[in-house]
């Protein structure tokens, strides 16, 4: 038994449920992992949040404090041991958008009208205090990660973020960078659940919300019709966003701007990131997804007011097969 077992086990035993039996759960691409617990009829959910990692398992129960104070279902923290980071769950079962939505496509617009509809509940009421609140020149910089990782690992060369990062500065702060809101940031159909025997808003389950912070009106909204894990249909994303702005009273011609941008913005971190995934962290799996958020970048910076951005956006390469082979041969041994 490792140090670290012997650690949830005291923790289980001081919850009380040292005695149940343990199924891994599927994780995502951070360190965190995720167990659910089986005693004598119940279930629970253990999240194991090791110390020293980039989440923080206090920002995750003030979070979700925060979003049950609002009538939302986030999971209910049974016990916790931050300083270990360790927290037990409520379990919200296994209706994930995603895994319905793969079985029953039909459901699409049912579903995601509920997650718009939770959104605009969270950005019309008042926010966490003291989320952190980046500037346009923030947003940029963390976008910097497209050529850092994905164009370098590439092209074997480091490439220059000089044009690419002003041009997308000044994008930001010319058409998304009014008043802020409360944003979860990895609001997709993965991290979100149908949970039918509630009602209204408390219908939809959220997970993975310990990153919000004070952002735009338009980022959680991209995360999810833009998903960078599935295809959103281009039916479903058309009355969402008529959906949505009905709840913010904007046209699409006052909002389409922000949208494209804070679009083109989150495409370009992610391709980083899933890049970064494999060549230091020994994490492929993310590599076939490279094309579709490729795909969704140009979709963005297809928008007229993005026509300088485009251009600064010129010089990454595409995602071709030889492109992904020349990643994953670069990919980090994991230990």
């Amino acid at each position: 038994m490792t140090q670290r077992d012997a650690q949830i086990s005291r923790f289980l035993q001081g919850a009380g449920w040292h005695l149940a039996q343990r199924a891994p759960l599927a994780g995502d691409a951070s360190a965190r992992q995720y167990h659910r617990l089986h005693l004598q009829g119940l279930t629970a959910v253990l999240m194991d949040n090791p110390p020293g990692t980039a989440d923080d398992p206090a920002q995750f129960a003030r979070v979700a404090a925060h979003l049950a104070s609002l009538g939302l279902s986030a999971p209910r923290i049974l016990a916790q041991n931050l300083p270990a980071g360790l927290l037990l769950l409520e379990d919200l079962n296994d209706g994930v958008f995603a895994r319905i939505l793969a079985n029953d496509p039909a459901q699409e617009i049912t579903l995601y009208r509920g997650a718009v509809d939770v959104l605009a509940h969270i950005q019309s009421s008042p926010a966490l205090a003291d989320l952190q609140n980046l500037s346009a020149a923030d947003w940029a910089g963390a976008a910097m990660l497209a050529p850092r990782h994905y164009g370098a690992a590439i092209m074997g060369a480091p490439m220059n973020e000089i044009a690419l990062e002003s041009t997308l500065i000044q994008a930001i702060s010319h058409y998304a960078d009014g008043p802020r809101v409360m944003i979860l940031r990895d609001y997709h159909a993965e991290n979100l659940l149908d949970l039918p025997l509630r009602t209204g808003l408390a219908k939809v389950g959220i997970l993975d919300f310990q990153l919000a912070q004070m952002g735009q009106p338009a980022y959680d909204l991209v995360s999810l019709l833009q998903d960078a894990r599935r295809d959103v249909a281009p039916q479903t994303q058309a009355e969402m966003l008529r959906h949505w702005l009905d709840h913010i009273g904007a046209t699409q011609t006052e909002f389409s701007a922000s949208y494209a941008v804070l679009g083109a913005q989150r495409a370009l971190r992610i391709l980083g990131i899933f890049a970064q995934l494999c060549t230091h962290h020994g994490k492929p799996a993310y590599l076939p997804l490279l094309p579709r958020v490729w795909s969704q970048l140009h979709l963005n910076l297809a928008h007229p007011a993005l026509a300088d951005l485009a251009k600064a956006c010129a010089s990454l390469p595409p995602p071709t097969d030889a492109a992904i082979a020349a990643l994953r041969s670069q990919c980090k041994t994991r230990p």
